[in-house]
């Protein structure tokens, strides 16, 4: 089975969050026999993630920890040697390399195609911050509101019926 981890770029409540994360993924492992993790990346969530699993993997050798890329269709030797020091495998799915802004929309839409269950760390209530939408002639700047790609990749899962388990839901409660 694969899971695939996808939240948002900040997290709270780190150490709580390492340790409910660990528990749920060996009990993923030894109870529904999930030997493959598919990870995203610029998020503090990732990152952890892959700490977290990377833990596991000492005493479970046999899972699998795969970098699914949002950008570098094309790389240096060099950086795919870096990126397999820490993950088993690294690719970058067809529809991202020409998605442009959307890469990681699409790669998040590859990833949860591609799991048979989805961790979220994932903040109804979370809104990105806005950002300015272009600078004319020392006008005041316009902003825009952001939508979250968490919420975008949560309701694709939702919509495609995934199996979800929200880390921030089983926190908050």
């Amino acid at each position: 089975m694969i899971a695939a981890f996808i939240g948002h770029r900040n997290i709270e409540s780190e150490e709580l969050l390492s340790t409910r994360l660990k528990e749920i993924i060996i009990s993923l492992i030894d109870n529904k026999q999930v030997d493959t993790f598919l990870f995203g990346s610029k998020s503090d969530f990732d990152s952890l993630c892959l700490d977290v699993v990377t833990e596991i993997k000492k005493d479970r050798p046999n899972i699998k920890l795969v970098y699914v890329r949002s950008a570098y269709a094309y790389m240096s030797k060099d950086y795919e040697e870096y990126l397999l020091s820490f993950y088993d495998e690294t690719y970058i799915p067809d529809n991202v390399v020409d998605a442009g802004r959307a890469s990681y929309v699409e790669r998040n839409y590859h990833m949860i195609d591609k799991a048979n269950l989805c961790i979220f760390y994932y903040n109804e209530n979370y809104e990105p911050p806005q950002k300015p939408m272009s600078r004319k002639h020392n006008m005041p700047v316009p902003t825009y509101k952001r939508n979250s790609g968490t919420k975008t990749a949560y309701e694709y899962a939702v919509k495609r019926k995934k199996e979800i388990i929200n880390l921030y839901t089983l926190l908050s409660q």
